[in-house]
């Protein structure tokens, strides 16, 4: 495979020059009157900007509050005036991740000029109101980057990025479970919405956010949870009490990039009012990963999941049923001879997912939003079984970029604030929202104090300590084993105190002392891995693999 690998990619090199890359590293959007377009921001403090009537403020739970209006290169250069200093955090922590990745500096230019050939038929998908906005947002992107490709194109392909990790979902970049419930499932029988957006791409990436309130010239008013630089929507609601996101489904490594999901996501909340209209648009737009895209309507007092990909669609609704739950497998009639998907139920940890968000949803008849968070934040397995903590069967990874919970029909939004999901829930009533906005700069949070739930006690525990400390640890632990380092051996003792109920704390510590050549006790450490909750079932085989390889040796 990995001789298959390469001739695969000296065949795509040998192409470069003759398959539209080099038009499409050229290829602008119109930028008619960029130049009358007001750029005077000005800095009130370090938490305050404005630049017209579009402002940018830092509320007390370091959540960034932002408010766009206008056309799309008037919404783009704003944004990217506005948020420049946090365009720039995530470009270097997304850049630094990458050099991480591959610290070689001609594989990254092997990889640059991969990632060309990639996205170069991109633009023929994205519509040009959209390729307007991230032109406007890429005048503010770190000119030091422009030799891995220019600003523009370069913020294209980062709205790309969100579909690959997608894409390589074994690699565990990405792991939401969402749901929605109404009738007889609420305290007020009015649909409510949570979900977890487990997008992982380093610490600090997911150390800033903004929450966007966007005033369009065209389509609906609406509000998205995302980061500086991004314009499309993984989690949003619109005035219209449309609400969306998005769970990844297992996909093909793809070989050319269309119209990323995050646009499509992005161009319901804005031109959709009704889950029909929502559906048309995701129908016709041509998608390059499989994504569920939950959407649900406060008016219509539902939710459904459209279900998309590169060569399928479908449509899951449940008629006779109050909830509905997603995580990162597929549930329509359109996929249900799928071989990628019944993998997915089979091998992955979305089925277990699935299963368990449905108890808590079940378990509380009648919920509301302190519920819903609860739900979001839970950390235990099926039937309470124990877990460890960071397991990806469980709802809480903890690794949530974020969790959101919806009252469409209020028009009410709760986001969390760091860490993950367990910061405090910070409340918005888009209806109030837009009103102050409208009338005027404001320069204070649009937060709704008396809302906004706390943040969990968990983060007051010493298991949350020992947790963070042993997420770091864990990291090291796997790039020595990764460079064949030697590992004490009481490295592995640490990791198992830390996170007891965790069966990957005793398998890494198996594999220190497999590599010290302590076989016995490496053998009672994957022994003891064996009797906890593993994540998926590769890992199930690559643990009994490693029990064989270890009985052999002694």
């Amino acid at each position: 495979m990995t001789r298959l690998l390469k001739i695969v990619l000296l065949g795509m090199l040998f192409q470069l020059s003759s398959c539209g890359v080099k038009k499409s590293l050229q290829q602008r959007p119109d930028i008619t009157g960029i130049e009358a377009i007001d750029t005077n921001r000005v800095k009130h403090n370090d938490h305050f900007y404005t630049l017209g009537k579009n402002s940018l403020f830092q509320n007390d739970y370091g959540i960034w509050e932002l408010y766009l209006e206008g056309d799309a290169l008037e919404r783009g250069v704003a944004n990217g005036n506005l948020t420049r200093e946090l365009i720039h955090h995530q470009e270097i922590a997304f850049m630094d991740k990458l050099e991480e990745m591959v610290p070689s500096e001609s594989y990254r230019g092997f990889l640059k000029k991969i990632v060309s050939y990639f996205n170069r038929k991109m633009y023929l998908y994205v519509p040009e109101e959209y390729q307007q906005e991230i032109y406007g947002v890429s005048r503010y992107g770190l000119a030091r980057y422009d030799d891995f490709a220019p600003g523009y194109i370069r913020m294209l392909y980062f709205h790309g990025a969100h579909d690959i990790g997608h894409a390589l979902h074994d690699l565990m970049l990405v792991g939401c479970t969402s749901f929605a419930a109404w009738g007889d499932k609420t305290a007020d029988g009015n649909l409510l919405v949570g979900r977890n957006f487990d997008f992982y791409a380093g610490d600090e990436f997911g150390s800033q956010k903004i929450v966007a309130f966007i005033n369009p010239d065209s389509g609906h008013k609406f509000m998205m949870y995302t980061w500086g630089g991004m314009i499309g929507a993984v989690s949003g609601m619109n005035e219209k009490g449309l609400s969306v996101t998005i769970n990844a489904g297992k996909s093909k490594i793809p070989f050319k990039a269309k119209d990323p999901i995050t646009l499509v996501s992005r161009e319901i909340l804005q031109y959709a009012s009704t889950i029909r209209e929502a559906i048309e648009i995701a129908k016709k737009r041509e998608v390059f990963v499989s994504e569920s895209i939950m959407v649900s309507s406060g008016d219509e007092n539902r939710a459904v999941l459209i279900e998309v990909s590169p060569k399928n669609f479908g449509v899951y609704e449940v008629p006779n049923s109050d909830e509905l739950i997603c995580s990162n497998h597929f549930q329509s009639d359109a996929y249900q001879d799928d071989r990628r998907n019944q993998k997915t139920i089979e091998e992955s940890h979305s089925k277990y997912r699935y299963d368990r968000m449905k108890q808590l949803v079940e378990q509380d008849q009648k919920l509301d939003v302190p519920g819903a968070v609860a739900i979001l934040r839970d950390m235990k397995g099926v039937d309470d079984e124990a877990l460890g903590y960071g397991n990806e069967k469980a709802v809480n990874q903890l690794l949530a970029h974020h969790g959101i919970v919806f009252q469409p029909k209020d028009r009410k939004v709760w986001v969390s604030a760091n860490p993950y999901q367990m910061g405090a829930f910070v409340a918005y009533d888009l209806k109030e929202v837009f009103k102050k906005f409208e009338n005027g700069n404001v320069s204070q949070s649009l937060a709704s104090a008396a809302e906004t739930l706390p943040k969990s006690p968990f983060l007051e525990t010493k298991e949350f300590q020992d947790y963070e400390y042993y997420r770091k640890l864990e990291q090291q632990v796997k790039i020595q084993l990764e460079n064949e380092e030697t590992i004490s051996e009481e490295t592995g003792e640490k990791l198992i105190a830390l996170n007891p109920e965790f069966w990957e704390a005793y398998f890494l510590a198996g594999k220190i002392a497999y590599g010290q050549k302590n076989f016995s006790q490496a053998l009672q450490y994957f022994e003891q891995a064996r009797t906890k909750v593993v994540t998926t079932k590769p890992d199930l085989e690559q643990l009994d693999k490693m029990i064989r390889k270890t009985k052999r040796r002694l």
